[in-house]
C-alpha cells in the first residue's frame, strides 16, 4: 500500500516538474522571440529613414517640414499604433548601414525591391510600381536611347538606377555622373551640366509638374521596379504589424485618399 503512494507521489513529481520545464521553455522562447514591434511600442516611436530629397515621396516643403507620400501614409501607420513618427533624413547610399546599426527602425521613402535587398532586407509587399526611364530636355536633340552614347548620364548615388546603368550594354559609351539625391539631378539636366538623367518615372512626373522647363522621357522604358518598405532582416513581427495596418488604410480608403494627394489618382498596387 505505501509503495502504491509512494508511485503516485512520484508521477505526481514528474508531472509538476515537466510543467516548469515546459514554462521555462516557453518563457525562454517568448524571450529569444522577435521583439521588433515591442521595441517600438515601447519607445512610443517609428524611426522611419528616408532622403529628405526625393519629390513627392519624403522632401522638405518651403517651411522646412518633411512632407510627401510615403510620410503621410507612415504617418497614419504610427498613429493607428499610437505612436510617433520620427523622420530621420539620411545617406541613401548608407541606409542598409543605418538600419542594421539600429539608428532607424525602417527605410520607407520609395526604396525599390532588388534581389540584393530581398535578400538582406525584410522587405514589406510592393506598393507602387515604377519605370525607370531616361529623361532629357525637350529641345535637346536627343529623341532616342542610342543618342545617348558619348553622353553624361545622371543617377542617385546608391540607387537602382545606377546598378541598373552599371550592369547595361550602354556603360562602356557613357559617363555616369552620381548625385546624393534626384532633386540635384534633375537642377543639374536643366542647367546642362548633364545630358541625361536615368531616374525613376515618379519622380519625373512630379518634376515635370513642378518645372516650367520642358521635359522628355525617351520612349524606350529601360526596366521597371516596384517600391517597398524595408527592415532589418530578422525584424519580421514588425514588418507583419505595419503590413496589416496598411491593408486596413487601403479597405478603408485611406491609401486611395493619400495617393490622390500627391499623383492625382489612385497609382498604388496594394492587394
Amino acid at each position: 500500500m505505501k509503495n502504491k503512494h509512494l508511485k503516485k507521489l512520484t508521477v505526481c513529481l514528474t508531472i509538476i516538474l515537466l510543467m516548469f520545464c515546459f514554462a521555462g521553455c516557453a518563457d525562454k522562447n517568448k524571450n529569444n522571440g522577435d521583439q521588433s514591434l515591442q521595441k517600438v511600442l515601447d519607445a512610443g516611436q517609428l524611426v522611419l529613414g528616408l532622403d529628405e530629397n526625393y519629390p513627392p515621396m519624403g522632401f522638405r516643403d518651403e517651411s522646412g517640414e518633411i512632407v510627401g507620400f510615403d510620410i503621410d501614409m507612415a504617418q497614419e501607420v504610427c498613429n493607428r499604433l499610437g505612436i510617433d513618427l520620427v523622420k530621420q533624413p539620411i545617406e541613401w547610399d548608407k541606409k542598409e548601414d543605418e538600419l542594421n546599426s539600429g539608428n532607424i527602425d525602417c527605410i520607407w521613402n520609395g526604396m525599390s525591391v532588388s534581389p540584393e535587398r530581398s535578400a538582406s532586407l525584410c522587405l514589406s509587399r510592393s506598393y507602387l510600381r515604377s519605370e525607370l526611364v531616361f529623361v532629357v530636355m525637350a529641345d535637346s536633340g536627343i529623341e532616342d536611347v542610342q543618342q545617348i552614347k558619348g553622353k553624361k548620364v545622371g543617377v542617385q548615388a546608391g540607387s537602382t538606377t545606377e546598378d541598373e546603368l552599371k550592369d547595361s550594354t550602354l556603360m562602356p559609351d557613357i559617363t555616369i555622373v552620381k548625385y546624393g539625391d534626384n532633386k540635384e539631378l534633375m537642377q543639374e539636366l536643366e542647367e546642362g551640366k548633364i545630358d541625361v538623367a536615368f531616374i525613376d518615372s515618379i519622380s519625373t512626373y512630379y518634376y515635370s509638374s513642378m518645372t516650367d522647363e520642358r521635359l522628355s522621357i525617351l520612349p524606350t522604358v529601360f526596366s521597371r521596379e516596384e517600391l517597398a518598405i524595408g527592415f532589418r532582416r530578422d525584424d519580421h513581427a514588425l514588418r507583419d504589424k505595419i503590413q496589416e495596418i496598411i491593408y486596413e488604410m487601403n479597405e478603408d480608403g485611406t491609401v486611395k485618399r493619400i495617393s490622390e494627394k500627391w499623383f492625382g489618382k489612385d497609382i498604388t498596387i496594394i492587394k
